[in-house]
């Protein structure tokens, strides 16, 4: 089966919730929200990740169940990265990693010799960078180009410093899709409305572009055409905040895929998020969950609404 729409990465999360709920060992990474985000749309999902000889079964069954594509899920010679994710009271998340430098380098460096044959006609290929340092990920992007395939690049965090406006420029016009929420722009631009957010990154060379704000919903903007749509959220009890805007970017890059609009793509992110925070890990697909996400999409779209 050829594949296409792939997401990259995956360690094992330790979440620690600001009541004092602790839950290890959960599914995360970013890569496996993507994943659930795209293969709420597409049948042709699949992942690159490498991971270690102690990944527990059941994560592998989370893909097969899901049937989600895992033949770029390669077992390496170090133990599967491991993270400590702590939650404060408003939902935001820092990081902390568990893994020692060895097995950071082994897994976190990415290579177009990873990708499986079936894996390289893809259509649009995601992965997170880090802002401050995303040079380092810029040949593996370029590689990922000389495919044919659209990459969607996703900050994992803020930026510790402002970028200058060329890394900015050369940044925004690799991606063919660019995600982050309020923030990580706030990092990059300095603090500005929503709206001036938009159009700077439309103004630096953006080309699709997504700025996620929780529950206030998303903007996303074309920036070829200068369409720009405030997307609501999907009105859902919030159990864990992890995870939501890889799903929304899986789902976006799969809805401007197939259908070319903005509005569907941008509904297809929300109803994705919708699902990740709503339950602890990420959820399993199933036939019944994809006609749930089916229905909520006409439930949302009248409140959807453009911005000049």
């Amino acid at each position: 089966m050829t594949i296409n729409y792939v997401a990259f990465g995956l360690i094992l999360d330790h979440i620690h919730f600001p009541d004092g709920r602790e839950f290890q060992s959960v599914l995360g990474g970013g890569g496996p929200q993507v994943a659930f985000g795209m293969r709420l749309w597409s049948k042709h999902v699949g992942m690159i990740a490498g991971v270690g000889p102690d990944l527990p079964e059941d994560i592998l069954q989370w893909f097969d169940q899901s049937r989600i594509d895992r033949q770029g899920v390669y077992k390496g010679k170090q133990p599967t990265l491991r993270a400590i994710q702590n939650l404060d009271k408003d939902g935001n998340r820092i990081q902390t990693w568990l893994s020692d430098p060895v097995a950071l380098q082994e897994y976190l460096n990415l290579s177009i010799k990873q990708i499986p044959q079936s894996y390289q006609s893809a259509k649009v290929f995601h992965l997170g960078i880090h802002p401050d340092d995303w040079e380092t990920s810029l040949d593996f992007i370029l590689e990922l180009k000389t495919l044919g395939a659209l990459v969607s690049l996703e900050l994992f965090k803020p930026a510790e410093n402002p970028l200058s406006t060329l890394r900015l420029r050369t940044l925004l016009k690799l991606a063919d899709l660019f995600s982050l929420n309020r923030s990580e722009a706030y990092s990059l631009l300095g603090r500005k409305t929503d709206k001036e957010l938009i159009h700077s990154f439309i103004d630096y060379g953006g080309r699709l572009i997504s700025l996620r704000m929780g529950a206030e919903g998303s903007i996303v903007a074309n920036g070829t055409t200068n369409q720009i749509l405030h997307i609501p959220a999907y009105p859902i009890t919030v159990l864990d905040p992890t995870g939501a805007g890889n799903a929304f970017c899986g789902g976006f890059a799969v809805g401007w895929v197939e259908t070319g609009d903005l509005l569907t793509a941008g509904l297809y992110g929300s109803i994705a998020s919708s699902f990740a925070i709503e339950q602890i890990a990420v959820p399993i697909i199933t036939s019944e969950l994809i006609q749930l996400a089916k229905k909520r999409v006409p439930e949302i779209k009248p409140s959807a609404w453009a911005m000049a």
